[in-house]
């Protein structure tokens, strides 16, 4: 694998039943340093379990994913996971602790067991997710509970709870769902702002076939657990969409 590949993945295999209904059917993918790859699928295409074998919140049935070069495995999937940063659909907060509480909970996985219990930050951390919550525009709303934001303000808590883990590859998971429109296009030119500053890969699944035309560099299609396009955005033609959805779209 060279060494400007962030993401590798080869013949992954997944299933949360059995062998007979397997949800990822032979994937092979990568995915270069600071690509902003966008996964496109029905539902129960396989994009977000794609995600979650990645990021280890689910185990392949077989197959192997590497993480800049290193192979995954149970032994090291605690180090790797330190990589990636993960935005959810349903924000995935803790509503009772306030936006900075949320942001600093980001750096758990990188602290000693013993302050992770105890929720120790130190000055450093918390310097930076004062920045993080600047950069995501949220710097007012530091010391407020996170119910009572709205669904944009907390998705942008998300961004930056997933960016105080120092991530170098970011995965979110129909981060824009719940949200309108605008809203909706806030939050994905955050996002894609922020990651091309940053540096960071990313692949982000998404429903909607204009914001993956507005926003991805590169598309991702799965089919019932197998990728049926892989291309630039600018190829994202209507005979792929048919491809990919098994239907007619004559627009996005």
């Amino acid at each position: 694998m060279s060494a400007d590949k962030s993401v590798e993945i080869k013949d992954l295999y997944h299933t949360y039943t059995d062998e007979n209904n397997m949800v990822l059917k032979g994937i092979d993918l990568e995915v270069c340093s600071q690509e902003f790859c966008v996964l496109l699928g029905k539902s129960g295409s396989g994009k977000s379990t794609l995600l979650r074998c990645i990021n280890g919140l689910n185990t392949p049935l077989k197959g192997d994913i590497l993480i800049q070069g290193e192979r995954v495995t149970k032994k090291n999937l605690r180090q790797k996971r330190r990589h990636l940063g993960m935005i959810f659909q349903e924000y995935n907060l803790v509503n009772r602790l306030t936006v900075l509480e949320n942001v600093l909970c980001g750096t758990l996985a990188s602290v000693d067991n013993w302050r992770a219990g105890l929720r120790y930050f130190k000055n450093e951390e918390k310097d930076q997710a004062y920045c993080l919550l600047e950069k995501v525009g949220l710097e007012n709303f530091a010391h407020v509970r996170v119910d009572q934001l709205s669904g944009g303000q907390k998705q942008r808590v998300g961004i930056a709870r997933a960016l105080a883990q120092n991530p170098r590859i970011i995965l979110a998971d129909e981060p824009v769902s719940s949200l309108d429109p605008v809203t909706s296009e806030e939050i994905l030119t955050l996002l894609l702002n922020i990651c091309k500053s940053e540096n960071l890969t990313v692949l982000i699944t998404l429903h909607q076939l204009q914001y993956a035309r507005m926003f991805g560099e590169r598309i991702i299609g799965l089919k019932k657990g197998r990728i049926m396009f892989d291309n630039d955005a600018a190829d994202l033609n209507d005979d792929a969409v048919d491809q990919i959805y098994e239907r007619s779209v004559s627009n996005g």
